[in-house]
């Protein structure tokens, strides 16, 4: 895998980095857009400025090439689908919460409708 999904010498880096650090700051940015009510096109934005910060952080830390399209959609994807699960996750909760008496909870990432009393 190393040369398609990482350039480190290790995995570990790539994991550290990219899946702790970026996931980390991933999930807490789809936390906060939809804790403030932003859309998911927002969320997108957001994570792909939070890419750029991850490829830098690899350039800095382990000699990583900063600007390499590849790497950097890897890494993209990698904080959207973290990203993703955490704005999923808070807005079911928010929607569950503050519209108890509309909607219920499905799963861990959806809610529906709660019936009409017959």
């Amino acid at each position: 895998m190393q040369g398609i999904l990482y350039e480190e010498a290790s995995i570990w880096q790539f994991f550290f980095v990219t899946c702790l650090l970026g996931g980390w700051a991933a999930w807490m940015t789809g936390r906060a857009c939809a804790q403030t009510w932003r859309g998911y096109p927002m969320l997108l934005f957001y994570l792909l400025l939070l890419g750029i910060a991850v490829r830098f952080i690899h350039h800095a830390l382990f000699d990583g090439t900063m600007f390499s399209l590849q790497y950097y959609i890897v890494d993209t994807v990698v904080l959207m689908i973290l990203g993703s699960l955490g704005f999923r996750y808070t807005r079911t909760n928010q929607m569950v919460t503050q519209y108890h008496w509309l909607y219920e909870r499905a799963s861990l990432l959806s809610w529906k409708s709660k019936a009409e009393p017959t």
